[in-house]
């Protein structure tokens, strides 16, 4: 008697509503009930792995049937997707230089440096993307390695393009069955929000984070600048007319739900679907969202200068205006590359921090601050990242059709 008045409430609302809900219902029981976090979790766990589980099949299979049933002379809008993913992510690291000589940070590093270590140059990114790139395409689809299965699937797309009707006809009906396994997956989003919400606030204590208040208010305060003001703007310059509906609508339906689950490749389903929502050219969102989930990193560029800089304050060196400028431009490439690295972006500190002659040891102390702040730093970064995918995916085809009127 209770799940049927139930099941048509969730027929009738919508599913922003009901992650809405789910996020106000977690942040009260962890703060009133905080005992019943740790069984809640399980639901969040459950859901993550569920989306980790379907998002490489989902990308092999939609790149592939895209690309295979593309008609030559067709416009895909992917060279100015790519054009907005290089200018939001220098974009961004900019504004996180910036704000942090605006706003300097000063770190007590005493924190034990990690055993991992991060690349020792931006040629070793590059090699480590070059190696994801000819991985193995079922050890690629295993690993969730997305350099690798995209590589693989515009291959096979490309070389299937020449096979009969019947079978790239046979491509479509499995992305379809694939797409139906995700909406179904997404449906249980309230539920695993509500676990991971639960979890996170009941995890994030104010007195661990707040040594390091400042630091992640730069890094916070940064985020929100380039998703408020630098992306609009970027997007203004696209479209020509008012970007925020586009803008807030991304932040709504894509940021919040990558900011509990701090993964851009489990959120490419939400972002696929989304982008099937505002009736964008499917040749080119199947292709440029599973891209920009690998290389469109603008909270990364952030994350990477601010440290950076940072760990510069601290020691003391100061830091000039080319070397700021050479900072943006590899903290882009850093950031770019991070998909390709173990660790993300954070294990990418060193490498920037190096163009400051700071050495390994120091830096991977400023590595295991970035863990520490990592609770709301990670869930910010991602949830800047994933939105955007959809954003200047949204505004290359916009204006693409803008073009096409005039």
């Amino acid at each position: 008697m209770i799940l049927s008045p139930l099941l048509r409430w969730v027929q009738r609302t919508s599913l922003v509503t009901q992650i809405a809900i789910a996020v106000v219902i977690g942040i009260v029981l962890a703060a009133v009930w905080p005992a019943a976090t740790p069984h809640l979790s399980i639901l969040g766990a459950l859901f993550i792995s569920a989306l980790k589980a379907v998002a490489p099949v989902l990308v092999f299979v939609l790149v592939m049937a895209a690309i295979s049933n593309h008609t030559p002379g067709e416009t895909t809008h992917i060279r100015p997707v790519l054009v907005l993913y290089a200018v939001g992510t220098l974009a961004a690291a900019t504004v996180g230089v910036v704000a942090s000589m605006w706003f300097p940070s000063t770190l007590t590093l005493q924190a034990p440096a990690q055993a991992a270590a991060g690349p020792g140059s931006v040629s070793e990114v590059l090699m480590n993307v070059l190696k994801s790139v000819v991985e193995n395409p079922v050890k690629a689809l295993l690993e969730a390695n997305y350099i690798g299965i995209l590589a693989w699937a515009i291959a096979l797309g490309l070389a299937l393009r020449h096979a009969s009707a019947g079978t790239r006809a046979m491509l479509q009906d499995g992305a379809a069955a694939v797409t139906q396994v995700i909406q179904l997956v997404i449906r249980l989003a309230p539920l695993g929000i509500l676990g991971l919400v639960a979890s996170t606030f009941a995890e994030a204590g104010a007195q661990a984070l707040w040594g390091y208040a400042q630091l992640l208010a730069v890094l916070l305060g940064c985020m929100l600048f380039v998703a408020l003001v630098v992306n609009p703007l970027i997007v203004y310059v696209a479209i020509r007319r008012n970007p925020y509906p586009l803008v807030l609508m991304c932040l709504r339906e894509s940021g919040v739900t990558a900011f509990f689950t701090r993964s851009s490749a489990a959120n490419i389903p939400i972002n696929l679907a989304l982008a099937k929502r505002l009736r964008l050219n499917e040749d080119t969102y199947s292709i440029a969202i599973p891209l920009g989930a690998t290389i469109n990193m603008a909270g990364a560029a952030i994350t990477i200068s601010v440290l950076s800089l940072a760990a510069a304050n601290t020691l003391g060196i100061q830091v000039d205006l080319p070397t700021a400028l050479l900072l943006c431009v590899v903290a882009s490439l850093c950031a770019c590359g991070a998909s390709g690295v173990a660790g993300g972006s954070l294990l990418l500190i060193p490498l920037a921090c190096s163009l400051f002659g700071i050495g390994n040891d120091v830096a991977m102390q400023v590595v295991a601050i970035g863990f520490i702040i990592g609770i709301l730093q990670d869930s910010a970064e991602t949830a800047l990242n994933s939105s955007t995918d959809v954003i200047f995916t949204a505004a290359a085809c916009l204006a693409q059709e803008r073009k096409a009127q005039v």
